[in-house]
């Protein structure tokens, strides 16, 4: 890739499993006295949540210092609220799967709009859709109803007790009504069609003038964003990953864990044209 300039550079990563790691997440296969030292970035109910490498926290504090970089989650606004990256705060980033996004901290009142218009123009009610959920779901596999931000609803299940096929009848019957189904891990999620990570990121690009959009990510929620930017990174765990999904532009990295974190920063300041850091430089 030829060297952007650097000004002109987004860069929206997936948070969770992509850039930042639970305990469970971390995946650390090397003896004890070689693990990495990490670095906790959140912190819920006074216990340390979740972590990056010290090296990873370097990385991204350069990162975040020579682009414009994007925090993109499908955490609600409070969830991402409790993470404290490295580095300089984000101008911008994209909450709820995009259906929040936030400058300078503050959800953006026209882009709420926005979404707004297009789900009561595009989509069935989430009230439609949560009692559909309600009404199909078994409490004996059914352990969690939520929903996030009055945008989109999730069940946290059983997996060992879901029906073969429950998924993907739910899937059929969402399709129509301009909801996507997915299962990821222990959550099923129910997210209007027009609510995506891509089109939030393609506004902050259009805002910011950017030139070159690269971005990562690890669930299906991030196969969208990944097929919007220019070039993007999916880790060797993962929905992705689990699934076998490619695209031209995108590389398929074979590292897992919080590992695959590091190795994704590394990547995207190349492709930014920053010059190699070597391991364990911050």
């Amino acid at each position: 890739m030829n060297s952007p300039d650097r000004a002109t550079t987004l860069v929206a990563s997936d948070l969770d499993r992509t850039l930042i790691y639970s305990t469970g997440a971390l995946q650390l296969t090397m003896p004890d006295a070689l693990a990495p030292r990490l670095l906790c970035v959140e912190v819920y109910g006074s216990k340390p949540l979740s972590y990056m490498t010290e090296t990873a926290a370097g990385l991204l504090d350069r990162l975040a210092r020579t682009t414009v970089f994007v925090p993109t989650t499908t955490r609600t606004r409070e969830q991402y609220g409790r993470v404290r990256l490295p580095g300089p705060a984000p101008r911008f980033a994209i909450c709820a799967n995009g259906g929040h996004l936030l400058v300078d901290g503050v959800s953006d009142p026209a882009w709420q709009a926005l979404v707004a218009g297009r789900l009561a123009d595009e989509c069935a009610s989430l009230a439609e859709v949560r009692a559909h959920l309600l009404a199909v779901s078994d409490p004996a596999w059914l352990l969690k109803e939520r929903v996030a931000e009055d945008l989109f609803a999730y069940l946290v299940v059983d997996r060992t007790l879901l029906p073969e096929g429950w998924v993907q009848a739910l899937a059929e019957w969402a399709g129509p009504r301009g909801w996507t189904v997915s299962l990821q891990g222990r959550k099923i999620y129910a997210v209007p069609r027009p609510l995506t990570k891509s089109a939030a990121m393609r506004e902050v690009a259009r805002r910011t003038g950017a030139e070159l959009t690269l971005a990562a990510g690890d669930s299906l929620l991030d196969a969208d964003l990944l097929l919007a930017a220019d070039h993007g990174w999916r880790p060797g765990h993962g929905e992705l990953a689990d699934s076998g999904w490619s695209a031209p532009h995108v590389e398929n990295l074979p590292q897992a864990g919080v590992a695959a974190g590091e190795e994704i920063l590394r990547r995207v300041l190349a492709a930014t044209g920053a010059q190699p850091v070597l391991d364990g430089a911050g």
